[in-house]
């Protein structure tokens, strides 16, 4: 797990040692334990890394990396099975000087070229530099878990971990007020419909699974997507055991993979089903201490006592149960707004609740206590249809398919407390997806542009390219796919690999192995609800490893802090107030804005525009 940073340029004037090392030095926080700097001798690419050494601790694992006289890779993240690589390439005749998946990488490009990331199990941003060739190759993992963002003009390719490293190497900083009149109307972060689209002009970020080729000659950039999951090819012959037989399989193979480091290794643990189902399935594997020696069966987690939605007696309930050392945080108001300045620095964008902060708070406390790496549950709540939310595209693929009366489904969520309804608009979308579709866009659309605080000529301005997109298949694996690879997940991804690279945390998630994920798609929707419960086949697969108060709990909490309450707090309303005050003078937000009551809101409740304003401000500091 690094900070990266690069730059190539046929004018030597661009590629100098101390621009390189301004742009390692403002990602320190990412790699705390090494830097390095490399030039090529026509001096036309530089590249630079800050390192957290995890595995192979050695010089030897110190970058940049040169391979075979040929290769210069500079690499963020892991590769888990470097190992079973690193064998399939010594029975080529490859041979290794350090025991680093970084090595293993170089060398798997060596041998596969473009093909060696459909190798690659793991979370990374690489690049590679062949200087024969005189072309980058460069890479980032398939659900978007480590970042890469780039500049690119007429002279320079710049590019990094991080933006702020642009920043440093003398890149304008300028707001995208489209992706920001977005975000105020509608709280999207990103653009589904470019995905390398950023807060800021001229600054893209590559796309989750995909790489990039740039070359000296020519000045050429290419961008070329190299995995998807294929959703319509269901197995619909697949028993439940056979499913729940192969999901353990895969998981539990994910899960040692993820084992695989020379530093202390504790889990998040929030008291969920996805976090506690990682603990019992470590202890499966290792047989032993539930993480390894030492510190290592450590667990962290954000309570908040006296909150309706406090997980902490869960949490309590897995940690006792696994005899862990467990550690707890509790974020408040206070807190919050003695951190939020450096909360955005890291987040370098604007995040969409206060739950970024209690997750920045758990990996504070995991360097506090000496953990260098965190097993993580997120993503099963996208590939396994984990939110509420999901219900209602469930039940309409029944309806479309005259199963929904017969499958009892409406009524067993019902007895499980759930709350989500199914009226006639309901059935209209399930047998006219594409009149619903339409529909909801310009919904969302009229009410972005009738948002009645920003002013006339930013809204005339942005408007041209606002957008809200619906998934183009209209069942539940149809949404869990948008969900997990268009929009969704990678927003969460960012969110924990800057709050954990804050502090120079790792984080690593066994749901996101992508064989897993895709035997899951592969699967039927009743394999993700059924009997009106959510992950169905999860807890299915865990109930005879957790506590019965686990596995079927019927109260699905989203990791959430009591962020209405936070709002109330007078320091954090004048932070708002400011924070108005702000984008008034930016001519986004009407003048009278500045004396409206303040609407203190939920972290995931909806037209939390007091927040937007307040993360959004930030942009322009």
């Amino acid at each position: 797990m690094c900070g990266i940073a690069g730059i190539i340029s046929s004018n030597p004037l661009f590629v100098t040692a101390d621009r390189i090392k301004k742009m390692t030095d403002s990602l320190v926080h990412r790699g705390p334990d090494a830097e390095g700097h490399w030039t090529n001798t026509d001096n036309t690419t530089a590249l630079g890394n800050r390192r957290l050494s995890v595995i192979d601790l050695s010089n030897a694992g110190n970058q940049p990396m040169h391979y075979l006289n040929r290769y210069t890779i500079i690499h963020n993240g892991e590769v888990y099975n470097y190992v079973e690589i690193k064998k399939e390439l010594q029975a080529k005749g490859y041979s290794f000087f350090s025991k680093t998946d970084t090595e293993v990488i170089v060398a798997a490009y060596d041998c596969w070229g473009e093909e060696c990331v459909d190798y690659f199990d793991g979370m990374f941003a690489f690049a590679i530099w062949d200087e024969k060739q005189k072309e980058l190759f460069a890479a980032r993992d398939r659900f978007g878990e480590k970042p890469f963002f780039y500049f690119l003009d007429s002279e320079q390719f710049v590019f990094a971990s991080e933006m702020k490293a642009l920043w440093a190497a003398g890149i304008k900083r300028t707001v995208n007020l489209k992706l920001l009149f977005n975000y105020l109307t509608i709280g999207y972060v990103d653009n589904p419909n470019i995905p390398e689209e950023t807060f800021f002009e001229d600054v893209s970020k590559l796309p989750p699974a995909s790489f990039l080729k740039f070359s000296i000659p020519g000045f050429k950039l290419s961008i070329t997507n190299y995995w998807d999951i294929e959703i319509e090819n269901e197995n619909k012959k697949i028993t439940d055991a056979e499913a729940m037989e192969q999901f353990s399989f895969l998981f539990q193979q994910s899960v040692k993979r993820r084992l695989r480091s020379d530093v202390s290794i504790g889990t998040s643990l929030s008291g969920g089903l996805d976090s506690s189902s990682i603990v019992a399935t470590i202890l499966n594997v290792q047989k032993a201490s539930p993480v390894g020696g030492g510190l290592a069966g450590a667990a962290f987690s954000s309570v908040f006592p006296g909150f309706e939605k406090d997980e902490s007696m869960f949490a309590k309930l897995v940690a006792d149960k696994f005899k862990l050392q467990h550690f707890t945080t509790t974020p408040d108001a206070a807190s919050l707004f003695n951190d939020l300045e450096k909360l955005f620095y890291y987040q370098e964008e604007p995040f969409s609740s206060a739950s970024i902060y209690a997750q920045y708070k758990v990996y504070e406390m995991a360097k506090q206590q000496g953990i260098k790496v965190l097993l993580d549950g997120q993503g099963a709540d996208e590939t396994l249809a984990g939110y509420h939310k999901y219900y209602k595209w469930y039940w309409q693929e029944l309806y479309r398919k005259r199963k929904l009366l017969s499958s009892h489904e409406l009524q067993a969520a019902k007895e499980k407390g759930v709350t989500e309804k199914f009226g006639w608009k309901n059935r209209v979308a399930a047998l006219f997806p594409e009149f619903a579709t339409i529909v909801l866009e310009r919904q969302y659309l009229l009410n972005a542009l009738k948002h009645e605080d920003l002013t006339k000529d930013f809204t005339l301005l942005q408007s041209k390219e606002a957008y809200y997109i619906t998934p183009e298949i209209f069942s539940l694996n149809g949404v869990l796919y948008f969900n997990t690879c268009m929009h969704g997940l990678e927003e969460l991804l960012r969110y924990a690999d800057r709050n954990s690279m804050a502090h120079g945390r790792e984080v690593r998630l066994p749901f996101l192995n992508h064989e897993l994920v895709e035997f899951v798609f592969s699967l039927p929707a009743n394999f993700k609800i059924r009997d009106g419960w959510t992950k169905w086949l999860l807890r299915k697969t865990m109930e005879k490893h957790l506590p019965a108060e686990i596995t079927w709990r019927r109260d699905k909490t989203g990791f959430e802090p009591p962020q209405q309450q936070w709002m109330q707090n007078n320091n954090i309303q004048q932070l708002i107030t400011t924070a108005k005050q702000t984008l008034i003078e930016e001519k986004i937000l009407k003048p009278e804005t500045k004396s409206e009551k303040i609407e203190p809101k939920a972290a995931h409740e909806a037209a939390n525009y007091d927040w937007r304003y307040l993360t959004s401000s930030f942009l322009f500091k």
